[in-house]
């Protein structure tokens, strides 16, 4: 099969196309051929070799979401058949023609999706429903501040909040940015670049936090937490170090967490896949949740597919699609 490969650790020109052996379906596995497979910013991290792949992921090829046809079955797999066209979390290798995933994982495409918009789901969409609703465990009518919120995870997690009865804040870095996380759902936007969102935000006050930048973003977002406020983290762009006071977390009673989920096992996975099926598939299902694809590349231009991501010029996800 045909893979993108991390030649070297680097910039997006060391993404190259390879051959690699056809996996083979273990205990439990199915073989997908992927149609598709999103792109994430834990791969431009595993690409400059600052995000190693778990022990069991494939070290050099990238790709956390794909979406297919499931080719072959191994051994224990009894809901799925060859031909069924499904989406699946993984933990690397989706940049392939090929990937041999845990059954559990995948999840059948929505009805009326194409390949391209289900392969942006599974990383964003687990993700969120985790962090916001398992974690962070927003409930109607509460608030919830999102950061980043015109990239994939920021959408995706606009729409479920929305959906789901919350009041969004977000912050974007444009105004066209804005504008987009406003068509998504959000009841305000805030332009990073030019306000404040501590100072804008600091009548409302929030219920929840999904934060991706960490840094100085962190006591800020302790301010603006009201009593019983729930921070998540799940990712820290700008430094891991902050400073938190600790008596405001005991006084307004402030809960703080964070995860990762690439190096869950794969009971966690099958579970959180069973949840979002259950919760979360029936809104796509419906048209309540929609794609936010950006730009779909060729699998052999996944080096200006990095190019675009680390640019941070789209809205919502970009998608290689596998010919």
């Amino acid at each position: 099969m045909r893979a993108i490969v991390i030649t070297t650790p680097g910039g997006p020109e060391v993404l190259q196309v390879r051959e690699r052996p056809d996996p083979i379906p273990g205990e439990g596995e199915v073989l997908i051929q992927v149609k598709a497979a999103g792109i994430n910013r834990p791969d431009v991290a595993q690409r400059l070799g600052k995000y190693p792949a778990p022990a069991w992921a494939p070290a050099d090829i990238p790709g956390l979401e794909v979406a297919g046809l499931i080719e072959k079955c191994g051994p224990g797999v009894t809901r799925w058949k060859p031909g069924d066209m499904v989406c699946a979390l993984v933990s690397g290798g989706g940049y392939a023609e090929y990937i041999a995933v845990p059954a559990g994982q995948c999840l059948p495409l929505p009805g009326g999706w194409s390949f391209v918009e289900a392969a942006s789901l599974p990383e964003t969409v687990f993700t969120v429903y985790h962090n916001v609703f398992q974690r962070g465990q927003l409930q109607a009518g509460e608030r919830i501040l999102i950061h980043g919120g015109s990239g994939g995870i920021g959408m995706t997690a606009i729409q479920l909040a929305k959906a789901f009865g919350a009041r969004v804040f977000t912050t974007a870095g444009s105004e066209e940015k804005c504008k987009a996380c406003l068509a998504a759902g959000a009841d305000r936007a805030i332009n990073y670049k030019e306000q404040d969102f501590e100072t804008e935000l600091k009548t409302e006050g929030v219920d929840v936090v999904l934060d991706m930048i960490g840094g100085d973003y962190i006591p800020k977002n302790m301010r603006l937490l009201r009593k019983d406020g729930r921070m998540v983290i799940i990712n820290a762009s700008k430094g891991g170090k902050a400073e938190i006071d600790v008596l405001t977390v005991m006084v307004h009673r402030l809960t703080i967490t964070g995860s990762t989920l690439r190096i869950r096992d794969t009971a966690f996975k099958s579970l959180l896949a069973s949840e979002v099926e259950k919760h979360v598939w029936p809104l796509m299902e419906k048209g309540v949740f929609k794609s936010m694809v950006h730009e779909t590349f060729p699998l052999e231009l996944a080096v200006e597919a990095h190019a675009l991501m680390e640019s941070s010029d789209h809205i919502g996800k970009i998608v290689l699609v596998v010919d």
